[in-house]
């Protein structure tokens, strides 16, 4: 009797078992599919063969590359892509080499400000036989049929601003300017100042001379300029490590009493001089956001959007009456 009690009570209880099954198998169906579904996308993710990048500058004795190369390197990062970058302490034979080495490395795409805006040439052309698309930023490469793009400082303004704002300062001034042939950016700042002053007799360039855009050798050229015993009151950097070195030269002379001081950058350093009271002014720039468009745009040329051939950012000046608007100690 106990036997069929047992019998009569499974078959009572069969077809909800049955039930109850299918549910769970339904059930775990769909956790199946949502775990397949989350394996599928996680498979996607994976999927990602990272891109290489490669960057060269003129220099990284500079701070404003570094600056220049922390928001590449972050824009790159941050898509899951490799940055790899080269250092050719402004040596353009040196530059071309290694432009070579990293398109054996296999880059696809190149970020370049460099050395000398004639002498990249043949690393341009190297570049286009093996499809590596150039970005050009800082400083204008002469063959631009060999970049998509040149993002860069409105340079010929930085030198207006610069004689804007020494006029306003001065009625009158004899001017030394610390040039770098070489490089464009530098020369259209230099351009740019000296067509503000063009065709006022009260406004004279009495030396110009080449500063290589570095610190000591800015420095150098001035101390040697002393020696010519020229009457000056005024010193134009092509970049603010020029006018900091003109700077250090002038102090180490004693001879910095009077003389305005000019810097193109809207470096830290150079505005910690400006609070001191010691520069002028500087025609800032913001190689963060250079760096920012940059990277925007190679990516938008990869996804086949078209971008602009030429980006140009507006400058602004820094004086000693607007520097509490700035951040001292950091970049724009």
């Amino acid at each position: 009797m106990e036997k069929k009690m047992k019998k009569s009570t499974i078959k009572m209880w069969f077809p909800h078992c049955c039930f109850l099954k299918g549910f769970c198998v339904i059930g775990f169906m769909i956790c199946l599919s949502i775990l397949t579904g989350c394996g599928m996308l996680r498979d996607n993710k994976e999927e990602h063969v990272p891109r290489v990048f490669g960057a060269t500058y003129m220099t990284r004795n500079n701070p404003y590359f570094d600056v220049l190369h922390e928001a590449i390197e972050e824009g790159v990062s941050g898509n899951g892509d490799i940055l790899i970058s080269r250092d050719p302490s402004q040596d353009q034979d040196k530059q071309n080499a290694q432009i070579m080495e990293m398109i054996e490395e296999g880059i696809e795409v190149l970020f370049l400000n460099p050395v000398d805006w004639e002498r990249v040439k043949p690393a341009l052309e190297a570049c286009r036989e093996a499809g590596v698309l150039v970005i050009n930023i800082d400083t204008v490469v002469k063959d631009r049929e060999y970049v998509i793009s040149v993002i860069e400082t409105d340079n010929y303004q930085a030198g207006v601003l610069c004689a804007q704002e020494m006029m306003k300062q001065v009625d009158s001034a004899r001017i030394v300017i610390i040039d770098n042939p070489i490089q464009t950016s530098i020369t259209n700042r230099v351009q740019g100042f000296l067509d503000t002053i063009e065709g006022n007799e009260n406004y004279q360039v009495v030396y110009t001379q080449a500063g290589a855009g570095e610190f000591e050798v800015s420095a150098d050229m001035i101390a040697e300029f002393l020696k010519k015993d020229i009457e000056f009151n005024v010193v134009l950097g092509g970049n603010d490590p020029s006018a900091l070195g003109a700077l250090a030269a002038l102090q180490q002379y004693h001879r910095e009493d009077g003389v305005l001081i000019y810097g193109i950058d809207g470096s830290p350093d150079f505005k910690a001089m400006l609070e001191l009271g010691v520069v002028s002014g500087t025609s800032a720039q913001s190689p963060k956001t250079i760096g920012e468009v940059a990277v925007k745009k190679a990516y938008d040329y990869l996804s086949g959007i078209e971008i602009e051939p030429y980006i140009s950012i507006e400058p602004y000046m820094i004086t000693r009456e607007n520097l509490s608007d700035y951040e001292v100690n950091g970049w724009q």
